[in-house]
Formats: structure tokens, sequence, C-alpha cells
């Protein structure tokens, strides 16, 4: 007999063939939809189930194999800008607790955003510029007698705080957008590139902001020399050429080393169309031996770009850690563009993470920074006052962080453009897929996995996790 399991959520559609001939019931599989049409959003359906049977329909075969493996997976999750984090201590205490809770624990009820990037000083999201450093005009402070976390003890660092009560395993990447002012060539927050002699007075700032946030009980995993280094226009921002970014990272390495911190090197951080970049730093010895890889942004260039840099380099790793939604959000185009190009594109580019920009915002899309502050970024959530609305982001990141937790490893699963998916081995014993249906007409399509199979279909613009107990 064949059994069929069909489960409407206002309106969409899911629907597993559960069984056929000769069938053998196997293992349960959990299913979570989100649908483009903005009918179901991150929610569980009925579980579906593995089978062994003699007759599947011919739909697309989507094969999983979890005996090779690729990449280890370091997490997902968003940026925590300071407004961001502003917008998160300005609501009610009950409140802000309850999202930071929706957004990080780990258990079943909840997405467990695994990563974070902040920071290191103001972005072009606070709602001011600064640095930790900043000095009256002529002044300088080589011996950084002045350096303060300042703006961010008022919001970035108790945000952090409670995340890590939430979530003690989160780990955090820094970035700076500029160095202060004064180490500067043009003195100004905007553009300009960092002076010679000051590459080492800055590398000992670099080195200050580490320790001083591990004393406030937040530990940086690893950092990023410069914010998209070959961008001067956002404010703050800084304007830092690879062979400007080797021989600094040459002086950043030593100083990380002095302090026997485990902080990791990232170099790069900017788009996809410029992987010389990287390659030209791993070309440099002196560089490339305190280099742990590079990481990538998507407003330019194809995400396909970063394998062969893996291949050239396949002992540095690879980071995606950022992407925007552009205010208001075009729903329907975001979710499938952002699964296809980031969930899938990075991961299956040898990404450890993905990152999206930013956490938060009001309605309004502010704060953000004058002369060159991002006027239009749309958050992963919307918060005013105490009224949360989740947007394409908080979808994004749930369908993957939910279940490919840190230490998963990506395995082999066949992919085309219409049905574009990765496939994960969790520490748990789980496989995960995240699958979309990048076409308008509803799919059908046949998941294999250990020789056993499961008949599903997905509307146009849908994505679905699913995940199998091995």
């Amino acid at each position: 007999m064949i059994s069929v399991l069909r489960t409407a959520l206002t309106g969409a559609v899911l629907s597993c063939t559960l069984g056929t001939v000769y069938a053998q019931k196997d293992k349960q599989v959990t299913i979570w939809l989100t649908d483009a049409s903005q009918s179901v959003f991150f929610q569980q359906q009925a579980d579906g189930q593995l089978e062994k049977g003699s007759s599947f329909p011919s739909d697309p075969v989507i094969a999983i194999d979890e005996k090779k493996t690729f990449q280890h997976v370091d997490g997902f999750g968003w940026a925590l800008t300071g407004g961001s984090a502003q917008h998160i201590m300005q609501m009610s205490p009950a409140a802000r607790t309850a999202l930071l809770k929706e957004l990080f624990t780990t258990d079943s009820n909840h997405i467990g955003g695994s990563y974070l990037r902040v920071s290191i000083g103001a972005s072009d999201l606070s709602d001011h510029v600064f640095s930790y450093d900043d000095l009256p005009a002529g002044q300088t402070d080589t011996a950084l007698t002045h350096f303060d976390l300042g703006p961010d003890k008022k919001d970035v660092i108790p945000v952090l705080q409670q995340i890590i009560q939430v979530n003690p395993e989160i780990k955090i990447l820094g970035s700076p957008w500029s160095a202060p002012a004064w180490m500067k060539n043009n003195h100004d927050t905007r553009g300009g590139s960092l002076l010679p002699q000051y590459y080492s007075v800055y590398a000992n700032y670099l080195v200050k902001y580490i320790l001083q946030m591990q004393q406030q009980g937040i530990g940086i995993d690893a950092l990023t020399v410069q914010n998209e280094p070959l961008h001067p226009g956002n404010n703050p921002s800084m304007y830092m050429p690879a062979a400007a970014e080797a021989a600094f990272v040459k002086l950043l390495g030593p100083a990380i080393d002095r302090e026997r911190l485990d902080t990791k090197i990232i170099v790069y951080d900017h788009n996809a169309d410029r992987p010389d970049y990287p390659d030209s730093i791993y070309h440099d010895p002196g560089a490339a031996k305190w280099v742990d890889g590079a990481a990538f942004h998507l407003y330019g260039g194809k995400i396909e770009a970063l394998t062969p840099l893996h291949d050239s380099f396949p002992d540095k790793n690879l980071y995606f850690t950022e992407q925007w939604v552009g205010a208001p959000g075009d729903f329907a185009k975001d979710i499938p563009e952002h699964v296809d190009k980031l969930i899938v594109g990075a991961m299956r580019n040898w990404c450890k993470t993905v990152i999206e920009w930013n956490l938060a915002a009001n309605s309004k899309w502010e704060p953000h920074t004058d002369r060159g502050g991002c006027d239009r970024c749309l958050g992963a959530v919307t918060i005013d006052g105490d009224v949360v609305k989740r947007n394409p982001a908080y979808y994004i990141i749930a369908h993957a962080a939910k279940y490919v937790r840190p230490g998963s490893s990506r395995i082999v699963s066949n992919s085309d453009e219409t049905l574009p998916n990765v496939a994960f081995r969790t520490p748990t014993g789980q496989a995960v897929l995240v699958v979309l249906n990048n076409t308008a007409a509803q799919k059908g399509f046949t998941i294999e996995l250990r020789g056993k199979r499961l008949h599903t279909t997905l509307n146009g613009g849908a994505v679905a996790t699913y995940v199998f107990q091995l």
C-alpha cells in the first residue's frame, strides 16, 4: 500500500510519500520548512520516514554519503553591531532575555546561533564613530595609555555577556573598521591608510582589545585584520592593500603570540571578486605562517571563486563573514538567494562560517554613522521597544544553525541549479540536509541515505532542513 502524509500550514503544502510496496519502516526524519510565499516561517512539519522499497517516483534524487567529509563547521550567526546591541539593551529585561534565548539557546525550542561577528571599535552601524583610543588632533598615544573599551561597555559587552550565559560555547569574531585617526595618513575616521610607523602600535592595540575583552569574560576566537580593506568609503573605514596587510600581519602575529593567545588571524574580509588578495599574502611565508585563513563577503564576485583558493592552499581556512539584506527586504527573493549563495554556496566552497549582516535594527534601519553609514541595512530582527519582527536573515541562519552545530562536517550530496543543497554530519550522529527549490514551481524529489529513501515536495522558493538520525 502507499501511505501519504500531507501537512498544510496557512496555505503551504509539504507532501511526503512515506512508503511503497515492500517498504520497511525505518527512522523518522525531522523536517523544518520556510516558504518564500510567507505562509510558513521556519516551522516544524510532520515527521517523514526513510524507507527501503522497490518503487519510488522518478523525480530527482539527492543522494547523501556521509563517508566522505570536507571542512568542519565553526558556526552560523549574525553581526552584533553596536546598533544591534543598543536596541537589545533598550528592551525590558524580560523581553531581552526572551529574545537572546530564542536566538542563541541550543535546546530543541530555539535557533542556537553559534557564531557572532563584532566590530573592534565602531562600525558604520554604530550611532557614532569611535575607536578605543581617540585623541585631540595633533596628539598621539604610542603607549596606548588612554586605551579604553568605552562605548562598548554600555551595550556590546553586556549583551555579549548575556549571550555567553545563554550559550557558553558561542564563538566571536572581531573585525576593525579603522585604526584610531591619529595612526592614519589622513587623520580621519573615513578612508586613509595606517602609517607604517604605527604598525607595531596598532598590533598592540588589537592585542589589548583581546585581553580586555577576556577580562570581561568574552573570548575572541578570531579577528580579521581589516573589514573591507579595499573599500575606504564607509565611516569608519581604512584602506589596506594586500602588501600592507601582509607587512602588518608580520607584527600582529608575534604580538598575539607573545601574550600566548589562541585568537586566530584571518586576512582580507572582503568580496569574492578578489581572491588574489589573500593569495598574495599566502605567498609571503613571513606573513602566511601567522594566518589561519581568509574571510569573504559577496557584494562582488561569485562564491565559487573560493574553491580554487582552497585548492591552492588547503591548509588555510575560509570564512564567510558578511552579507546584507537590503531594507525593507523582499522575502520571496532574499530567502532563496541567500540560502543558495550562502548556506549552500559558501559551505560547498569550503567556508567554516556563515554570518549575516546584521543582527538588529529598528524600523527606521537605525542607527548608522554619518558620511558613509549604511542607511538601508535590514536587521535579522527589527526591534522597536519590546516589539520584535523577524526578517529574512533570521530564517536564513535558522535553517542551518539549529542542527548544524559547531564541529559538524560537510559531507557529500549531489546538487544542481534547481535543487541546490548541502549536507552535514553532526557531532551527535545526525545527518542534516538543507534543500532549496530554486524554481518558481512546486518540485518533487527523493532523498537517499544509506540505501533508504524519502520522497518529498517543496513549493517554489521554499527551503527545508531535513534531519536524519544515523
